[in-house]
């Protein structure tokens, strides 16, 4: 593609999600999930100088997720965890219809940069790395961490790694509390687990590995359900696909 043709591109694009495009500038409430704060938080700004609308975004749990959704406070759409589509109640808050896979992201484990590289390369050897750890953190009441504990159930060790688990509340606490010594390992999203004082262990061996699934839907009693399909037809662009990508997210 020649560079005018690159222009017209982006001249399009701007012209679509612009409000002069035939929407007035709105502001919308977004539920998201928690592990995509960082790619949601760099896009947020991008989304309101291209279009002049305004994004509250609130990042929570898959739990918490859908008592908002199902709280009777407005709210304009969602880029949730595929789980919170999942339970009916919440489902039945969003418009009818397909949601839109948005980005989709696999398990990892990190260690305080430094620190000797646990094997977590086979299921045996994330087996023994898990149980020699002293304290893991991760966020056992989300979508993430009930697969987590799943995977725990499929090696056996349920029962021993109880106790090791140190929970937190938000995902940017995880690799926190590893890199300040608080707990030995994290365990979550591999995006997550990308910041400063932590190094990737590695994913999890391919025979657990899964990757969760963040969708989009408008919420059915939306004011603004234009602007919110723009922002969900933003996410889909290729200026947000690689800024997630440079996040460790997989786009769509």
């Amino acid at each position: 593609m020649d560079t005018s043709s690159i222009t017209a591109s982006l001249l399009g694009l701007a012209m679509a999600l612009s409000p002069m495009a035939g929407a007035q500038a709105a502001e919308l409430k977004v539920l998201a999930g928690g592990s995509m704060t960082v790619s949601l938080n760099e896009l947020k700004p991008r989304f309101e100088q291209t279009t002049g609308h305004k994004l509250t975004i609130v990042f929570d749990s898959t739990p918490n997720l859908i008592k908002a959704a199902t709280s009777g406070a407005p709210f304009d759409l969602g880029v949730v965890p595929v789980d919170v589509m999942k339970d009916a109640a919440a489902r039945a808050h969003f418009a009818a219809g397909p949601t839109i896979d948005i980005a989709r992201v696999g398990y990892g484990v990190a260690f305080r940069a430094g620190a000797p590289k646990p094997d977590v390369g086979t299921p045996e050897a994330l087996k023994q790395t898990l149980l020699k750890a002293q304290s893991i953190a991760t966020i056992p009441d989300s979508a993430a961490g009930a697969y987590i504990l799943q995977v725990f159930g499929r090696l056996g060790i349920s029962d021993a790694m109880k106790p090791k688990i140190k929970p937190q509340t938000t995902t940017g606490a995880i690799p926190q509390a590893v890199a300040k010594g608080d707990a030995e390992l994290g365990i979550f999203l591999t995006n997550v687990l990308i910041a400063p004082g932590v190094e990737l262990a590695g994913p999890f061996p391919a025979e657990l590995q899964n990757e969760l699934v963040f969708t989009a839907a408008v919420a059915a009693d939306s004011k603004e359900p234009d602007a919110a399909k723009a922002f969900i037809n933003y996410l889909k662009t290729p200026e947000a696909a690689a800024a997630m990508k440079a996040k460790g997210v997989t786009p769509g």
